[in-house]
């Protein structure tokens, strides 16, 4: 991608922006965003207003149970914006193809014969434990690990995922948007045959001065983050590595 001289139709870069500081973007990604005339934001993306000079910077991000611009329309304005000829970034928090609808956006831009680019970016659900102090693989304790999203409760229609068998995995689980279903989840991983004792943690607003960590078990996890007022963004972790603390304070 160059700074100068525009290309029609013009062109989408899907940039992973980390897990919120702005010191953790790629280099690559820095500079795709350097190189953008215009800048779609979600709302746990980093602020890179600083790093940007008047570049037209939009939030489309999704709040939950707030303002949220549906998928349709930010699909259309990568479009409408590359066929205008300008330089589109697509500035996600963590990676874009790590639930963030990365892929259903290079896909819109490809059948519409938009060029796109693709920078990977820095998954929160590897970054945040590691911020923490807890890694999610280590040896003698997990050989892998296992992301998944607790946006759909266990039972419920629409859930895709056999919680029995994640339970047997014996992998470190790492669970994305997992909070309003927690209790749900942390219950059906018991009821699958991980023990109760198993240490869980949950890392809240990794990357910023405001991060926190909870502490506990499988069983203890879901009404610690009730007392503690756990809110969104927030990754659980659980699994022995959780018992770890790695950081130096």
């Amino acid at each position: 991608m160059t700074t100068s001289a525009h290309t029609t139709p013009g062109s989408v870069t899907l940039v992973g922006g980390g897990p919120g500081d702005p010191d953790l973007l790629t280099i690559a990604g820095l500079r795709a965003l350097q190189a953008a005339e215009i800048i779609l934001t979600d709302h746990l993306a980093p602020d890179v207003s600083g790093l940007v000079n008047d570049t037209e910077i939009v939030n489309v991000g999704k709040t939950p149970h707030g303002p949220a611009t549906p998928q349709e329309r930010i699909n259309e304005l990568l479009i409408e914006h590359a066929r205008a000829g300008r330089a589109v970034v697509r500035l996600k928090g963590g990676d874009s193809f790590v639930f963030g609808r990365g892929g259903e956006e290079y896909l819109a831009c490809s059948a519409a014969g938009i060029p796109v680019r693709i920078i990977p970016g820095v998954t929160s659900a590897v970054a945040a434990p590691a911020l923490a102090g807890i890694p999610v693989t280590h040896r003698g304790l997990s050989q892998g690990f296992t992301v998944v999203s607790g946006h759909v409760a266990p039972g419920d229609p629409r859930s895709d995922l056999d919680w029995a068998a994640l339970a047997r995995t014996r992998t470190t689980l790492v669970l994305l948007m997992g909070v309003t279903h927690l209790a749900a989840i942390t219950e059906a991983l018991v009821q699958g045959g991980l023990p109760a004792e198993t240490p869980a943690a949950i890392v809240t607003k990794a990357a910023s001065p405001d991060m926190a960590v909870v502490r506990g078990t499988l069983a203890t996890i879901a009404g610690l983050a009730d007392v503690e007022g756990v809110r969104p963004p927030s990754i659980t972790v659980v699994g022995d590595v959780a018992a770890l603390d790695l950081v130096l304070r």
